[in-house]
């Protein structure tokens, strides 16, 4: 499905997290259609996205069509030690042979960001992380992407993002992936 870009610049905006929680539900079906995962998938991702709200530095950016609905988003924290996320990426960094080079010592995490693929390709994901990443604290950011040539991947390497950590398998999901990371602030 080719993208259609929306004849006006589609609101964005700082949620809550009473706001997030309150739309928690268009959230995970923005998540599941930008994905192409199955329905079932929500489910078993409202915990976990509902427990990072708790974080330290969690912040996250809506998108909304005219009508209100939210289309896209992008949310994220403060990694630190002990988060799964960090720990698997510390542990694939000391498989590969890797050096961390100070990357998992001061970084948010860009846990998600999705936008819904009737808007994708106009540039909405771009705006949604600059928003993000605007008042991001921490001296980079850091984030994993499935391995492949997509939209995600060209809009990080725009952006500056490098590799950190390549063909990397996460516990649990058989797909590569590429953890990628740059410094903040991220220029305009």
């Amino acid at each position: 499905m080719s993208a259609v870009p929306s004849p006006h610049r589609e609101p964005i905006i700082e949620l809550t997290a009473e706001q997030f929680r309150s739309r928690l539900t268009e959230a995970l079906n923005v998540y599941v259609t930008a994905m192409g995962y199955p329905a079932s998938t929500a489910q078993q991702r409202a915990p976990m996205w509902t427990a990072h709200v708790q974080r330290e530095g969690w912040r996250c950016i809506g998108a909304f069509d005219d009508r209100d609905e939210l289309i896209g988003l992008g949310y994220g924290y403060i990694g630190t030690p002990g988060q799964w996320w960090h720990e698997q990426v510390r542990r694939g960094l000391a498989l590969s042979g890797g050096a961390a080079h100070g990357w998992l010592d001061d970084y948010f995490e860009l846990t998600e960001l999705h936008v819904h693929p009737e808007y994708q390709g106009g540039g909405l994901g771009e705006r949604i992380l600059r928003k993000l990443l605007e008042s991001a604290r921490g001296a980079n950011v850091l984030l994993s992407t499935p391995e492949g040539p997509t939209r995600a991947w060209r809009l990080y390497r725009r952006l500056g993002f490098t590799d950190v950590l390549r063909d990397y398998r996460f516990t649990g999901d058989p797909r590569p992936f590429a953890v990628l990371g740059r410094p903040l602030p991220l220029e305009a």
